[in-house]
């Protein structure tokens, strides 16, 4: 399924061909700004035959494209239709309604424009989205006979939730109703009143005739309704304004991979990812978050080319560190003295949720900000509304289709923005099993019991002291990467043993270990903590900070301690970054899902269970030549 028209559009992947790919040369060779714009609207209300005729009228089809389509359509013995100017699939032909989205791209006197057009089924949702996630601004189609649909109320749900404001509301098809105002008027009433409750005001509404051709451009627009004084589509799309430019906010780029090269001697660990928004240099101090470490920004790649001395929003980079840190996929990377992402377990959102299952509680899915991907499960049901109806309703779980105001708990933490500061780290995706079921967007930080904790070692690691050993070259000689392996379990388990034959077979192995004694801290470091409730908490920080500093150092690190509790691991991969902890409990498993690495039978010989530790590290390739 990749038929396309040439120099038009691309389908599928939401991608569309850049303008020289596309062949449209002709259209495309200024060097003006670009504007994204979505046409969203109800099944067979046009929004396909609009664009279609915009391509025509603005001469931004190829040279014979029309006539090619026509000629086509008198074979078949079929009428015309603008819209098969871009539904080109032949399933979308015979069914008539536009499955994936496409992007086209078309040309005015004052800007160029790559116009995506979305599905407007409702089993097609969630295209719908992705495809308007980049847009600026919203075109809505409504048909003048049928009227406001339920999906034209949900697109505009929608639009609201991913943040677009300039909407125009084209009501089409006019000539089916004779080119009546009563007709217009009555659809601008309802819906109007309708965007307002959601917190809506459109720009314009235009009525319009696309296949007619009556609406669309100045140049080529009948009068056929004298009580209409409004601007063409065309012209109303000039009228929009261009988003701020987002080279002027704080840099953001999540975190898409780190590359390791080893030919020729080049040993260079370069993080890769899309610059989001601000920009960034060589030299710039950056921050990782949520894993909070701290470097400067060595060198700019470029794939086969000459590297950069700066990067921009909108550009994706490749970039390598002054100190080899630990950094994780879906960490975002910011620049020092920029406002920095918000980092939580729980924050607050508006969803629209689009599953075939309802959302519920006590259900893990998946939570993509980003390039991260993370655990999470409903926390709190703040307000639910019909999208439709927009009735609020205290239910006690999600349904299909519906707008909630929700908190969500996520198995770590999890960096992002406030979607009114920075849309692409602001907006995110729910998956259930292997579906996108949900999306919305973040609108405030929730602080949860490790909000004291996260800003102590934020300010740790931002004054940290670097060694000039690097952290690589102890892994050169040490033949292994640093690790925590902390143990955990009821008391009365013992894990103890476990843990010191596992670190003598890595011992005897070459390995650089350490057993981190529990006991060896209360009786020692941890002497001054008072026994009382709260002291537990700082016993168990305490343990983190020291063995933060063994791995500094390069070491693997075995720990022990009993009774730990969901909040209390939580806290430890505040302090110790969660890619260098492994975590196995012994006996029964109570913790949350996701959290334990590796689960231990009580009743098997502790050799057998440090041999269990040890096959994983070497598949996890902890240890790479002990």
């Amino acid at each position: 399924m990749t038929d396309v028209i040439p120099g038009c559009f691309c389908r599928g992947s939401g991608v569309g061909f850049p303008p020289k790919a596309c062949g449209n040369d002709k259209t495309m060779k200024t060097k003006d700004q670009k504007m994204n714009i979505v046409i969203v609207g109800h099944v067979d209300h046009g929004k396909s035959t609009l664009v279609g005729r915009l391509l025509a009228d603005t001469g931004s089809l190829p040279q014979g494209k029309l006539e090619q389509v026509q000629a086509e359509c008198r074979r078949n013995a079929k009428p015309f239709e603008y819209a098969f100017l871009l539904d080109a699939l032949k399933d979308e032909q015979a069914q008539g309604i536009t499955i994936d989205t496409a992007r086209c791209f078309f040309k005015s006197k004052k800007r160029e424009y790559i116009i995506i057009d979305a599905p407007g089924h409702i089993e097609f949702l969630k295209n719908m989205v992705s495809g308007a996630a980049r847009a600026e601004a919203a075109l809505l189609v409504i048909d003048a006979k049928e009227g406001v649909q339920e999906n034209s109320k949900r697109h505009g749900y929608l639009l609201s939730l991913l943040g677009i404001r300039q909407i125009a509301v084209c009501v089409n098809k006019m000539d089916l109703v004779n080119y009546s105002e009563q007709a217009f008027r009555e659809i601008e009433k309802e819906y109007r009143k309708f965007l307002k409750q959601i917190g809506i005001e459109p720009k314009i509404f235009i009525p319009i005739a696309a296949r007619e051709g009556v609406g669309i451009v100045p140049d080529k627009n009948p009068s056929k309704m004298e009580w209409a004084r409004v601007d063409t589509v065309l012209e109303v799309l000039d009228s929009f304004e261009k988003a701020p430019s987002l080279e002027n906010k704080p840099f953001r780029m999540p975190v898409q991979a780190v590359y390791k090269f080893t030919e020729s001697g080049d040993d260079r660990r370069i993080v890769a990812g899309r610059v989001e928004s601000g920009s960034l240099a060589v030299g710039d101090q950056v921050l990782f978050l949520p894993s909070n470490k701290r470097t400067e920004i060595k060198s700019i790649e470029a794939f086969n080319a000459p590297g950069h001395k700066k990067i921009t929003a909108g550009n994706s980079a490749g970039v390598t560190l002054k100190e080899q840190i630990y950094i994780n996929r879906g960490d975002i990377m910011c620049k020092v003295g920029d406002h920095a992402p918000l980092v939580s377990y729980l924050f607050e959102g508006k969803l629209f949720w689009m599953g075939k299952s309802p959302m519920v509680f006590d259900k893990e899915y998946k939570l993509k900000i980003g390039t991260s991907k993370i655990p999470v499960k409903l926390k709190q049901i703040k307000k639910s509304i019909d999208a439709v109806e927009l009735n609020k309703s205290n239910k006690k779980q999600i349904d299909r289709h519906d707008v909630a105001e929700c908190v969500f708990e996520s198995a770590w933490p999890v960096a992002f923005d406030l979607a009114g500061d920075i849309e692409a780290t602001g907006r995110f995706v729910i998956v259930d099993q292997y579906d996108i079921a949900g999306g919305g967007i973040i609108t405030a930080l929730v602080k949860d019991e490790q909000a004291e904790v996260r800003e102590q070692v934020q300010l740790r690691e931002m004054k940290w002291d670097f060694s000039i050993v690097d952290s690589k070259a102890r892994e050169a000689r040490y033949g292994h990467t640093p690790k925590l392996i902390l143990l955990t379990g009821k008391i009365g388990v013992d894990k103890k043993t476990i843990a010191k034959e596992a670190e003598k077979a890595l011992f005897e192995r070459n390995a650089k270990t350490y057993f981190l004694g529990i006991g060896n801290l209360l009786r020692g470091l941890d002497a001054d903590v008072t026994k009382h409730k709260s002291s537990r908490y700082e016993h168990v920080r305490r343990l983190g900070e020291v063995a933060h500093i063994f791995l500094d150092a390069g070491l693997i690190v075995f720990a022990t301690a009993s009774n730990l509790n969901d909040e209390e691991l939580r806290m430890l991969q505040e302090v110790v970054n969660r890619s260098m902890i492994f975590i196995v409990n012994v006996g029964k498993n109570e913790f949350r899902e996701g959290i334990v690495d590796l689960n231990l039978d009580p009743k098997a010989s502790a050799c057998k269970n440090a041999e269990k530790i040890i096959r994983v590290l070497e598949t996890e390739k902890v240890l790479l030549s002990v």
